[in-house]
C-alpha cells in the first residue's frame, strides 16, 4: 500500500474509543500521519502487518492505539495473570518514550496495567517487579494465535528476515509523505535539509566547534562512532563552546543514560554529544540540527541518524563530515538509501582549536587517556565499516588523523605496526610524566608506579641472570662435559688395569702348569715373553695418547 493521506480521527473506517480520542486530543494530535491512517484498521481487523514509513512519522501512535483496541475488544476480558501485549524495541531510550506515550492512554484504562523492562538497569529487580505484577516466566515462545506489527523506517535485510519469521502472510505498507512521487523511495521526511562536507581528517574538529560556536542558540546532536569519541570530544567541547549545555550519551552508560536523555528532551537549546543508541525511533522535540562527524557503519543507520530531526512536518537539517577520499558515500547513499544530499563548503578563516586540545591533553592524564582510546577505536570501527569498498583503510591517512584527535604521541596498536608517519610529530616529553588533573587519581599512580619501580629494583639481580642465562647454560655445558671426560678417563683406566690384572692371572697359570709338568720350562718362558710385550705395547699406546 502506497501514497496514504492524513485525515481526523473520526474519519478512520474503524471507531476509536472514547478514552483513547480523548487521549489524542490531550496530547494535541487532531490528524492521522499516513502511516497510522493505513496500519490502524488493517491491525483491528486482525492482520498482520510490516510498515515502513520514514523516522518521525508518527509510528508510534500507528501501533499503541491498535493494541488498546484489540484488547478492549476481547470478547474474554484478560485474566489478572494474562500478558496482553509485549512491545519490543532496540534501546533502552525507545522502550522509556513507548511507555511513557503508552501511559497517557492507560490511564484512561485502569483494567490495564503496564510494565517497563530494561535489560541492565537492575534485573534482580525488574524480574521481583514482574513478578509482582502476576507472572512468574516469560513465555519461551509466543503463541501462534496473535497478531504481530513491524515497524521501521527502513527495509534492511535484517527486517526482511524477521517479517518471514515472524508474520504470517503480513499486509505490507509503504508510506510516502505529501508531495512525494509514490514511484519515489525516498527514506528521509522531505522537510529534512541534508548536507555534507568534505575536509581533511586534521580539519573535522576546527569546522565542528565553528559550527557549533555559530548556533549556541540551537539544539544539536552530535554522532560520533565509538562510546570512546563521545567521551573524548565531549569533554573537549565542554572546554571549546562555552555558554552552551553540553551532554553526552553513549551504550556503555547504565544507570545514567535516562536521566540525561529525559533532561535534554527538556532543553530548548544545547548538544548532546552520542553514539548510534540514539539513532533509532528517539523522539527529542525541535533538534535543529543531526551533526555526523563519523559516517555510520551502515547505510540505514545513516537514515535513522537524519531522521532525529524533522519530525512530523517540522523542518530541520542533517551534517555529515566526510574526508576526500569518502566523497563517493554521497552517491552510494543518492543510489542505495534514496538519500539526496548538497554540498556545504568547509568555512574559512577556522580559529584552529587543536593545540588548545593538546594543552588540555598535557594537563590533564584523563584527556590525554581519552584521546588515544578515541583514537585506537575509531580506526579499529573505520576499519569494520560496512561498506569497505569506500571506507578503506588502508588508504586512510593515519597522521592527519591522529593530528584530528591532537594526540601527543602515536598509540601502539596492529593498525599501525610496520607504518612510518613522518607528517606526525609527537612531543618531545615523556607522556609518562603528564599527571591526573585529579589529585586522588594522580596520588594513586605515583602509588603504583613507585610500586612497580620497588618490584622492578627486587627483581634487578633476577633479571641479570636471565640476562645471562644463554653464559650459565655454557658453563653447565662445559662442566658436564668435563664430567664426562674424567669418568670416561676413569673408565678407561680401569680397563688399563683389569688387563694388568688379567695379565698376571695369565703368569699364576703358567707357573702351576710348569710346577705340575704340564708345560716345559721352555714354553713357559716363551709364553710369559709374550705377555710382556703385549702389556708394553698397552703402556706405550696409552703414552702416545
Amino acid at each position: 500500500m502506497e501514497g496514504v493521506t492524513e485525515g481526523r480521527w473520526e474519519c478512520l473506517p474503524v471507531t476509536l474509543s472514547p478514552g483513547v480520542l480523548q487521549t489524542l486530543r490531550e496530547l494535541g494530535f487532531p490528524h492521522m500521519t499516513p502511516v497510522q491512517s493505513a496500519t490502524i484498521p488493517l491491525f483491528m481487523n486482525n492482520k498482520d502487518v510490516a510498515a515502513e514509513a520514514v523516522t518521525g512519522s508518527g509510528k508510534t501512535l500507528a501501533f499503541v492505539i491498535p493494541i488498546l483496541e484489540i484488547l478492549l475488544r476481547r470478547e474474554e476480558k484478560l485474566k489478572k495473570m494474562q500478558v496482553g501485549a509485549i512491545v519490543i524495541t532496540p534501546t533502552r531510550e525507545l522502550a522509556v518514550q513507548i511507555d511513557e506515550v503508552l501511559s497517557h492512554f492507560t490511564k484512561h484504562f485502569p483494567q490495564f496495567s503496564q510494565i517497563l523492562l530494561i535489560g541492565g538497569r537492575n534485573p534482580i529487580e525488574d524480574i521481583k517487579k514482574f513478578k509482582e505484577h502476576g507472572l512468574n516466566t516469560i513465555l519461551d515462545f509466543l503463541p501462534k494465535q496473535r497478531r504481530t506489527g513491524l515497524f521501521s523506517a527502513t527495509q534492511t535485510q535484517e527486517v526482511e528476515n524477521l517479517v518471514r519469521a515472524g508474520l504470517r502472510n503480513p499486509v505490507r505498507i509503504s508510506v510516502k509523505e505529501k508531495g512525494v512521487a509514490a514511484s519515489s523511495t525516498q527514506k528521509t521526511p522531505t522537510r529534512l535539509e541534508n548536507y555534507y562536507m568534505i575536509c581533511k581528517a586534521d580539519e573535522k574538529f576546527n569546522q565542528l566547534v565553528h559550527f557549533l560556536r555559530r548556533h549556541k542558540q540551537e539544539k544539536h546532536l552530535v554522532f560520533f562512532s565509538t562510546c570512546a569519541c563521545v567521551e573524548y570530544y565531549g569533554k573537549a567541547l565542554e572546554s571549546l563552546v562555552k555558554n552552551v549545555k553540553i551532554m553526552c550519551i553513549h551504550g556503555k552508560m547504565k544507570h545514567k543514560r535516562n536521566k540525561i536523555f529525559t533532561e535534554f528532551r527538556k532543553l530548548p537549546s544545547g548538544i548532546l554529544v552520542c553514539t548510534d543508541v540514539m539513532a533509532r525511533g528517539i523522539d527529542i522535540p525541535e533538534v535543529n540540527w543531526v551533526l555526523q562527524y563519523d559516517p555510520p557503519s551502515s547505510a540505514s543507520a545513516f537514515v535513522h541518524r537524519c531522521g532525529r530531526t524533522a519530525r512530523i512536518g517540522h523542518l530541520g537539517s542533517a551534517l555529515v563530515f566526510l574526508l576526500p577520499m569518502e566523497e563517493s558515500y554521497v552517491n552510494f547513499l543518492s543510489i542505495n538509501q534514496k538519500c539526496p544530499m548538497q554540498e556545504m563548503k568547509p568555512l574559512k578563516n577556522v580559529v584552529d582549536v587543536l593545540p588548545k586540545l593538546k594543552s588540555l591533553a598535557l594537563a590533564d592524564r584523563t584527556m590525554f587517556e581519552k584521546g588515544m582510546k578515541a583514537f585506537v577505536s575509531c580506526v579499529q570501527a573505520y576499519a569494520k565499516h560496512e561498506c569497505n569498498l569506500i571506507f578503506r583503510i588502508k588508504d586512510l591517512d593515519f597522521a592527519s588523523f591522529a593530528r584530528g584527535f591532537a594526540l601527543l604521541r602515536m598509540p601502539k596498536m596492529p593498525e599501525l605496526k610496520g607504518k612510518c608517519f613522518s607528517d606526525f610529530v609527537p612531543v618531545s616529553i615523556d607522556t609518562d610524566s603528564i599527571p591526573f588533573k585529579d589529585k586522588n587519581r594522580e596520588k594513586q599512580r605515583q602509588k603504583l608506579l613507585e610500586q612497580q619501580r620497588k618490584e622492578r629494583q627486587e627483581n634487578e639481580g633476577k633479571r641479570k641472570f636471565i640476562r645471562n642465562k644463554a653464559w650459565s647454560k655454557q658453563k653447565a655445558k662445559k662442566e658436564k662435559k668435563k664430567k664426562i671426560t674424567t669418568k670416561r678417563r676413569r673408565d678407561e683406566g680401569s680397563d688399563i688395569e683389569d688387563e694388568e690384572m688379567e695379565e698376571l692371572l695369565n703368569d699364576t697359570r703358567l707357573l702351576k702348569r710348569l710346577k705340575k709338568g704340564k708345560i716345559s720350562e721352555e714354553e713357559f718362558e716363551k709364553r710369559l715373553l709374550s705377555s710382556e710385550r703385549k702389556v708394553k705395547a698397552v703402556v706405550d699406546s696409552e703414552s702416545e695418547d
